[in-house]
């Protein structure tokens, strides 16, 4: 297990564009194949959840060209998939899993999909339960909620579906089923989740009808082919957001970053919590594009609940990092899907901030957080997790001392540059 570490920095400043966003650059790759033609994107992100969905996609026939960070799909087309030859081995990639279920439901053949131990321990029954109401058959371990699942599609019939946990994943799924199934699919939702498949079914030529909270679908005939420039990953940018404001005498300008409203609320909390921190919209072709301004900022404690969980759930871990150097007391409530990403962030969050100094007290659905002035360091595990080792590596240029991260190549997952993006910013 690879290990990183950072050590105290005196300033974090100067300009970064972060790597393209994960959660688009997955999306684009299975319209693309769906499309006919071919279709190519800018600024895609080549990391490793996203290597895994291409190659589910090529061992169904699909062609790619990838680059350094580009990305051409030469579509085949709504029924242009075939069966592959083994099961689709999808790695630690949730988004992967939850969004393709959705896109075998509709096919004719049969395909096993499995992953990592992590991926497997991963519920999946808030996607499989309604792609059954649809008339899809999957059977996997305590009744198709975890992988390995084998999915037989075809024969489906638009549902009306209530999103009681506001995710875009659970919608996304039941959404892209929506392509191969007679009549209406509806979604509804009283908490908005993140809308990156409505916007990216327009582009593609998909007709979505969305009104307070419900999103239709109907039936596809054909995706066309589209050329798109992938935004700056809003959730790869929060960790250094939250470098350059905890660290004295930094000012930060973050270059075309996605600022779709549905991903932002993470600047939001920051910016009530006292951040000196500003945004510029520059761009709203299918997604909004911007840039963010930071300076280093006191920031102040802050109360979360359910209602902006779905806005900030993949920043709460770099978020829990500021509350931690926060004047006061911070609460996190109603984050219970914590428990159950990559690893349970909230038990790997809490523990690690305790093993560096900070008082952090673990809830069922959150934590609270009580503020000290600087992080002492020390080494931390991540637990396999992305979020929580690049969260600790920004503490890092925080501490006293430095703190090293165990299992650091997890970071390989969404954002293969971090440690070299870090680097440059850092300075003292």
């Amino acid at each position: 297990m690879n290990q990183l570490a950072t050590h105290p920095a005196a300033r974090f400043s100067g300009t970064y564009t972060p790597p393209g966003d994960k959660s688009i650059s997955h999306r684009l790759v299975m319209l693309g194949a769906l499309a006919e033609g071919e279709s190519r994107f800018t600024n895609f992100l080549q990391a490793e959840d996203c290597r895994r969905t291409i190659e589910a996609f090529r061992k169904m026939g699909v062609c790619f060209e990838p680059s350094k960070d580009k990305l051409t799909v030469k579509g085949i087309g709504l029924n242009g998939l075939s069966k592959p030859a083994g099961e689709l081995d999808l790695g630690n990639s949730g988004t992967t899993m939850r969004l393709l279920l959705g896109i075998l439901a509709g096919q004719s053949f049969e395909v096993r999909l499995s992953g990592d131990a992590s991926l497997c321990r991963r519920p999946m029954r808030r996607v499989t339960a309604p792609l059954r109401k649809m008339g899809a058959r999957i059977t996997g371990r305590e009744d198709a909620n975890f992988a390995p699942l084998v999915v037989r599609g075809g024969g489906l019939s638009g549902i009306e579906w209530v999103n009681e946990m506001a995710s875009a994943q659970v919608k996304s799924a039941i959404l892209l089923a929506g392509l191969f199934a007679d009549g209406k699919t509806s979604v509804s939702e009283t908490i908005p989740s993140r809308d990156h498949t409505e916007r990216l079914f327009r582009a593609f030529g998909v007709s979505v009808r969305q009104a307070e909270g419900l999103t239709v679908v109907e039936k596809a005939k054909q995706l066309h082919a589209t050329q798109f420039q992938v935004p700056g990953d809003f959730s790869s940018a929060a960790f250094l957001m939250v470098a350059a404001l905890l660290i004295p005498n930094s000012e930060l300008e973050i270059r075309n970053v996605g600022l779709n409203p549905t991903r932002i609320g993470l600047y939001h909390v920051l910016k009530s919590m006292g951040a000196d921190i500003r945004m510029e919209l520059a761009d709203e072709h299918i997604e909004p594009v911007g840039h963010v301004y930071v300076k280093s900022s006191r920031l102040k404690g802050i109360q979360i609940d359910q209602t902006m969980i779905p806005s900030l759930i993949d920043e709460l871990p770099i978020l829990m990092i500021a509350c931690a150097l926060a004047e006061g007391v911070s609460t996190i409530r109603g984050a219970q899907e914590l428990r159950i990403k990559e690893t349970d962030r909230i038990h790997s969050m809490a523990l690690g901030l305790r093993e560096i100094g900070a008082k952090a007290e673990e809830r069922e659905d959150g934590c609270v957080i009580e503020g000290i002035q600087q992080f002492k360091g020390g080494m931390v595990n991540s637990f396999g997790d992305h979020r929580t080792a690049m969260s600790f590596l920004v503490a890092g240029l925080c501490s006293k001392t430095g703190v090293t991260v165990q299992d650091a190549d997890c970071i390989q997952t969404s954002y293969p540059d971090f440690s070299s993006d870090l680097e440059k910013l850092v300075q003292g």
